[in-house]
């Protein structure tokens, strides 16, 4: 076991990575985590609990965690843990997070990452916007140090940076998809039906994978002129489960327990993905009101309010939609959900989180439209995941977006978003005929894996 894993907030996107690792290393690891609960806790105390925790061993050559664990002090008061090649991984950084309220006291988790890049090996990034937005903001942060303030610490860092995105293992959604997306992966990548199973034609198998993660590039179709306690800055997507390649569904009325499931949204559960599946049978699909998903989670950095206030527009014109709002709620849920609940009425379909993978995705597949209002983002988990499952994506022109979306996907105000969704309530047939010009598969385990592997490779050094 020569790579030592610690993850201090074992939930969302960070342990969805941890356990990629770990299936992926398998018995040259060891894991070591922290609940994903109590944030603010964690990032302050988490060094001393794994000073007492992480077993010694001889064997260790790489220690790998994220940016919540302040790596210098756990490498301070474990020194055979600081004689390590250290690599941290950020899934978002708390320079570019936007606090509701500015304390002081919140100065120590920024401060704690300047910290830990600074004694770190490898400092890698889930976005070059992710990357840059730290880096950027390091000058003018320790700004608010009154007087004696270090110099320079960009330059120091810098050259241990690189971007390396979030690996998603993208599931087999195809037996989820509707007609009309299942006539998309036939038409571009000669997806052939065989019963209840679909199976890829004459393409070899770096080339399915592409297929399958990019869904469906660089087509002709015509460009349309409508066209809780979590980690602030927690890249979190609905669900907190590794996906895996999906068996037939085990019936949508039955839900999981979860330990992360809010009691505010156990309520709704079993009629509300009732009505989900509902929706598989009855008129042609066609003919359906515009289908809209918001698969993030409950708080003020996703903007919720943003997003349901562009929905009650639409709702006031009398224009016809069905909405899912997916994703996982803590503690304190903004108040704007129970109101925007009640007053979008019957243009609910599922209200809350669904703790079944199958579930998720079914969802997911169901929907023609991925909407993201993020005041926040780094990498966008849920977005991509939704855009594999057939959505068209519509999200910020700011933040990670530009990276990884093509420039018609993204709106820079509120009224725009309005006017998109607008036109596709008017004619959803154009979102379901269009095929996606960008491009997922780069984002996906099978083109990642190998560079995620050569950063874990031991390098023997004569200290150890």
């Amino acid at each position: 076991m020569s790579v030592l894993l610690i993850e201090a907030f074992y939930g969302g996107s960070h342990k969805q990575l941890m356990d990629l690792l770990q299936e992926e290393l398998q018995e040259d690891c060891v894991l070591c985590t922290l609940p994903a609960k109590k944030w603010h806790w964690k990032a302050r105390t988490a060094a001393l609990y794994f000073m007492q925790t992480v077993p010694t061993s001889t064997n260790y050559r790489i220690l790998f965690a994220s940016s919540v664990l302040n790596l210098a002090e756990l490498a301070a008061l474990r020194p055979d843990l600081g004689k390590l090649k250290k690599v941290l991984y950020f899934h978002e950084n708390q320079l570019a997070y936007p606090v509701q309220k500015c304390q002081e006291r919140d100065f120590q988790y920024g401060y704690n990452q300047i910290l830990s890049c600074l004694v770190a090996d490898v400092v890698v990034f889930n976005s070059a916007f992710n990357m840059e937005s730290f880096l950027t903001s390091i000058g003018k942060f320790m700004k608010l140090i009154p007087d004696h303030r270090p110099k320079d610490l960009e330059k120091i860092i810098r050259p241990k940076c690189q971007v390396l995105y979030f690996p998603v293992r993208f599931p087999d959604v195809s037996r989820f998809m509707p007609e009309h997306k299942l006539a998309h992966l036939e038409k571009v990548i000669g997806v052939k039906r065989n019963g209840d199973a679909y199976r890829l034609e004459g393409l070899p198998g770096q080339q399915k994978s592409r297929a399958l993660g990019g869904l469906m590039k660089n087509s002709d179709a015509h460009h349309e002129s409508g066209l809780c306690e979590a980690q602030p800055g927690l890249c979190t997507s609905q669900h907190e489960g590794l996906p895996s390649p999906l068996t037939a569904p085990a019936g949508l009325n039955k839900s999981e327990p979860s330990e992360s499931t809010n009691p505010c949204q156990e309520e709704d559960k079993q009629h509300l993905t009732f009505n989900l599946s509902n929706i598989l049978s009855g008129r042609d699909y066609q003919q359906r009101p515009l289908h809209v998903a918001w698969p993030h989670r409950w708080e003020h950095d996703k903007d919720p309010e943003t997003f349901f206030k562009v929905l009650l527009k639409l709702k006031e014109k009398d224009l016809p939609f069905h909405v899912s709002v997916l994703g996982e709620a803590f503690t304190e849920i903004p108040d704007i959900f129970s109101e925007a609940k009640k007053a979008l009425g019957s243009s609910v379909l599922h209200w809350g989180y669904l703790p079944s993978k199958d579930d998720y995705f079914q969802a997911l597949c169901l929907a023609d439209v991925v909407i993201s209002t993020a005041k926040h983002e780094f990498f966008g988990v849920a977005m991509v995941e939704a855009v594999h499952c057939g959505c068209y994506p519509l999200c910020p022109k700011a933040l990670v977006y530009p990276e990884i979306f093509p420039a018609e996907y993204l709106y820079s105000t509120p009224e725009q978003l309005f006017k998109r969704l607008q036109n596709f309530c008017k004619r959803p047939d154009i979102v379901r005929k269009h095929l996606y010009k960008g491009e997922t598969a780069g984002f996906s385990w099978a083109a990642l894996g190998g560079k995620f592997r050569s950063l874990l490779a031991a390098e023997p050094r004569e200290d150890l």
